[in-house]
């Protein structure tokens, strides 16, 4: 298996997805280490606004937490964007190595991206962060592009 010749575009879809609750998980982790309280499931949504008048947790823990659950959102509304990208890349049959090279790409800036947000408390990691997101949007773009170039070429 090759992968010059093996398409695994599909399967980082569910990577993707992974990586975006990722974050999530380790929020619940900090907030129950931090304020010995476990995570209120019937409410999860409700995370973020219960840090604020939270004494038992200290300042530095709560930004983490809160830019964890950034990350999570983050991920989750880039998902379909990515995940349309991978299916039109398919569809127009672009080389598997293309596919690839793209998905896996894509799949690291995911991971360096949750990385450097939940870690990143300073402007420079802020925009670093920000590059980062920049460039793997720019992957799902590349995709869609070649896809249409393709689907172009087929059609004349």
């Amino acid at each position: 298996m090759s992968l010059s010749t093996t398409n695994y575009s599909f399967y980082t879809i569910p990577a993707v997805w992974l990586l975006s609750i990722l974050p999530h998980s380790y929020a619940i982790m900090l907030y129950s280490k931090s304020a010995h309280k476990r995570f209120d499931n019937c409410h999860p949504r409700s995370l973020t606004s219960k840090l604020e008048g939270d004494q038992t947790i200290d300042k530095r823990t709560k930004e983490r937490i809160i830019r964890a659950e950034g990350a999570q959102q983050n991920g989750f509304e880039n998902l379909a964007f990515y995940a349309a990208a991978v299916t039109a890349g398919n569809a127009a049959g672009l080389a598997p190595q293309t596919m690839n090279m793209l998905s896996g790409a894509y799949l690291a800036s995911r991971a360096l991206y949750n990385l450097i947000y939940i870690n990143g408390d300073t402007a420079a990691l802020a925009s670093l962060r920000s590059t980062v997101y920049t460039g793997g949007v720019g992957l799902i773009c590349a995709i869609f592009v070649m896809a249409g170039n393709a689907m172009n070429k087929k059609l004349l």
